[in-house]
């Protein structure tokens, strides 16, 4: 089915599953570790063809459990600073070739392993100052360019909406939201550019069902799983497969 072996069928039903938790319960932030994992065994533009429809079919699972209980300004804000992010990601992705977008999406990874860390240790002090309006359109061109490139855009919304102190569920919702609007955005230059095809849409058909699962566990762990644990996995899984993919990329 699709050229793959079951393999990699089963790695990327665990990949949509992740998905699902991660943007469901836990701030969408992690969420891009499934195009990681992917990346490792398919081309880095094929994971991401794979992944943005799961995304958008989560992002509207995830929805309405969170129905109107967003921060409307700043998610107007950081999806308008988006959009520029989105077209400069499109434009690298016309001149890049696999192996800088393996060494881009590994590094992204490492980067947001070490950006959350220091912050939970309290090395940078993330969210004490509120950010002004230009910090939340600057934070959506960053949230922008790097969805684009690797599904992750969760660490410059977090850095702005944790400044404006949002309470737990108003982030999540704003958090969805965000995302749904930006991964809505990425439709029209990912078919342009060719990233959807035949083989990704078969993929996506046979594990949608786990992205769906995710979402539905993810959005009952929100009240109920720790989040450090969470995050914790995610941190060993994230470190692992963004220092192989930029192993790959340099030999």
């Amino acid at each position: 089915m699709g050229g793959f072996g079951w393999e990699v069928y089963a790695l990327g039903a665990f990949a949509a599953c992740f998905a699902g938790i991660s943007k469901g319960g836990f701030g969408s932030g992690a969420a891009f570790a499934s195009a990681t994992i992917l990346a490792l065994v398919m081309p880095p533009g094929m994971a991401l063809g794979i992944m943005l429809p799961l995304l958008m079919l989560i992002d509207v699972s995830t929805l309405r459990p969170y129905w109107r209980q967003w921060s409307w300004p700043d998610a107007r804000l950081l999806v308008l600073g988006a959009l520029p992010g989105v077209a400069l990601g499109a434009a690298l992705y016309t001149v890049a070739e696999p192996d800088l977008f393996r060494l881009l999406i590994g590094a992204v990874a490492l980067v947001f392993v070490g950006w959350q860390l220091s912050g939970r240790l309290g090395l940078l002090r993330i969210g004490k100052r509120e950010l002004p309006p230009w910090g939340g359109a600057l934070a959506g061109v960053v949230a922008g360019f790097t969805s684009f490139i690797s599904h992750a855009g969760g660490p410059a919304v977090a850095v702005y909406l944790l400044s404006k102190k949002v309470g737990k569920t108003p982030f999540q919702a704003t958090t969805v939201l965000v995302f749904g609007l930006i991964n809505l955005a990425k439709v029209v230059p990912y078919a342009f550019l060719g990233i959807f095809t035949r083989e990704t849409l078969v993929f996506d058909v046979a594990i949608a069902p786990f992205a769906l699962l995710g979402a539905y566990i993810g959005v009952k762990a929100h009240r109920l799983v720790p989040e450090g644990l969470f995050f914790a996995i995610t941190y060993v899984l994230l470190t692992v497969t963004g220092s192989k993919l930029i192993w790959d990329a340099l030999t």
